[in-house]
């Protein structure tokens, strides 16, 4: 995908299948600073919507990736910030379903939906998934960090709105921290305000990739699994949690091993070393980081991660590691 400025992927996913992203923002533009963001800190939140990215260049490189033969199983809009602050995501939409079978997607927090000319727009879609992490203003504020003209009722208020016009599919992932918002009575909380959506389908994930915040930790399986049932419809687990053992080791991830052997780098230093979406970046460092191959530290404000050196292992018990 090196030829693209604004595409990537198709990636594997475990909502969407193999899924092509298209990115309307600069990086971390966003209208929230979620402690749990795989992407990293938000630098400033914002609510100004306008063409952050040129629209005729994206549509051309769409075009182009669907002409060639493209295939993936949903197309989707996603990437380095919120879609819906770009004045004209929904032309995406649009131009998906005029030109394509392959169903379109808005991956969104939800955020900007009390605005009708938002709304308007998500309508194009096939599928809308929002983020519901927080039951009130308070729990809001520090789960999301939200800009802080967002007020969580007229959040809700809006994605109600736009539940009544939507024709389409409504997905709702729930974003689990231990400790912030993972005690059974507060998701049963934001479990009533899901069902105020009439959702679809209801996804509980939890912080299995390297969130933005080192205190932020992640549920265990066990645990979400012990909420699904708050839900309705019940909830499904999307955190993914395979380790070596289950994904198979691809170049992409010994490469970042060996790059990140010779020097320390930032999510956005390995993105830019191999031509890669920082959405792709995450999932191998999530990756990397539950099979104890690397480990992070936090310098000047930033995340730095370094591959952890074994020590030389029997060569037997090797071989048996890697199926030898």
């Amino acid at each position: 995908m090196g030829e693209y400025k604004y595409l990537f992927g198709p990636v594997p996913s475990r909502r969407l299948g193999r899924s092509l992203g298209v990115d309307l923002t600069p990086y971390k533009t966003c209208t929230q600073d979620c402690v749990f963001c795989q992407l990293g800190r938000t630098p400033k939140t914002t609510l100004t919507r306008h063409e952050y990215v040129p629209m005729v260049e994206v549509l051309d490189e769409l075009g182009k990736w669907l002409k060639m033969g493209g295939r993936a199983d949903h197309i989707t809009l996603s990437g380095s910030g919120e879609p819906t602050l770009h004045s004209s995501f929904g032309e995406v939409l649009g131009f998906v379903r005029e030109n394509s079978p392959i169903k379109a997607v808005l991956l969104t927090n939800g955020s900007l939906f009390y605005l009708p000319e938002v709304r308007r727009q998500a309508l194009q879609a096939h599928i809308v998934k929002v983020s519901l992490s927080a039951w009130d203003q308070s729990s809001y504020g520090w789960v999301n960090r939200p800009h802080p003209d967002l007020d969580f009722k007229r959040l809700m208020d809006g994605q109600k709105a736009f539940r009544n016009e939507f024709k389409g599919e409504i997905w709702i992932e729930v974003f689990l921290v231990w400790g912030m918002n993972s005690i059974p009575s507060d998701v049963a909380k934001i479990a009533t305000l899901a069902e105020l959506l009439k959702p679809d389908r209801i996804h509980l994930n939890t912080a299995v990739r390297p969130p933005a915040e080192a205190f932020v930790e992640p549920l265990s399986e066990k645990r979400l699994a012990a909420l699904c049932d708050l839900f309705s419809p019940r909830a499904e687990i999307i955190a993914d949690y395979r380790t070596k053992g289950e994904v198979e080791i691809s170049a992409n991830e010994e490469s970042i091993v060996s790059l990140l052997r010779r020097r320390p780098c930032t999510a956005e230093d390995i993105a830019g070393a191999f031509g890669m979406h920082l959405n792709e970046v995450s999932k191998y460092l999530g990756i990397l980081m539950r099979q104890g191959r690397i480990h992070t530290e936090r310098l000047n404000g930033s995340f730095y991660y370094n591959a952890i050196i074994q020590e030389e292992k029997d060569p037997v018990l090797v071989d048996e590691l890697y199926g030898g």
